[in-house]
């Protein structure tokens, strides 16, 4: 089986090897080597995490051969576009995000995404305050920051498509804000099916597939930081 690799370069300082036909499904590298060399063990991961969830056979690997069809290097731009040391950072755009999702995309995607909520739900909706609110030396947010931080960048990802509603509208509540972004996520993915969109904003590219995956990313990797700090 062939699994192609899209490799992201340069982003904190690292790479991140994407599995394009696994959404959710990453590896980490000090270079793109070695995040190469991480994602046999991601995608066995994906897949006993993914068949725990389902409750059956959810994907079969057998012998795999892993290619990088895409490569993409992390920069960022000032407000004129212009590359710069400091500004804007503009995360990966690969051929493969212009591919319109499918039933089949939406059906996955949106099981994926109830799983990986379910996952950050166990973790941490239980957790008492003082551990919610604690703050850890050389980390930026609380867990509590976290959560509301995941929220805010599912919103963002979606209004890159000009389908995030009003910031206003969002609670301030980390838990509330959790449950009402992601169920407008939940609501907008069936509609994306099909639709060839592609948009340009602030010098980056956005489509529904990048959307997808960059959200089940996002929850995903915090799940895995939330677990490192408690």
């Amino acid at each position: 089986m062939r699994i192609r690799i899209g490799m992201e370069n340069g982003y904190e300082g690292r790479s991140v090897a994407w599995a394009l036909d696994y959404p959710g499904c990453f590896a980490y590298g000090e270079d793109a080597a070695s995040a190469l060399l991480k994602v046999p063990r991601a995608l066995l991961n994906y897949r006993d995490w993914a068949e725990k969830h389902a409750g059956r056979e959810y994907i079969e690997l057998g012998d795999f051969d892993l290619r990088t069809v895409e490569s993409f290097d992390v920069y960022t731009i000032d407000d004129n576009f212009e590359p710069a040391e400091k500004g804007y950072l503009v995360n990966a755009w690969f051929r493969d995000d212009c591919r319109p999702l499918d039933e089949d995309d939406v059906q996955c995607g949106l099981e994926l995404l109830s799983w990986t909520r379910a996952d950050l739900l166990a973790i941490a909706q239980h957790l008492p305050a003082d551990l919610l609110d604690r703050e850890v030396p050389g980390e930026r947010w609380s867990i509590r920051g976290i959560l509301g931080h995941i929220a805010g960048a599912e919103w963002w990802y979606l209004d890159r498509l000009g389908l995030g509603g009003e910031r206003s509208e969002l609670p301030e509540e980390a838990f509330e804000r959790l449950a009402f972004v992601r169920a407008r996520l939940v609501t907008v993915l069936p509609e994306l099916e099909g639709v060839k969109q592609v948009v340009g904003l602030r010098g980056e590219f956005w489509s529904p597939r990048k959307v997808l995956r960059r959200a089940l990313w996002h929850e995903m990797d915090h799940i895995g930081h939330i677990a490192h700090l408690i």
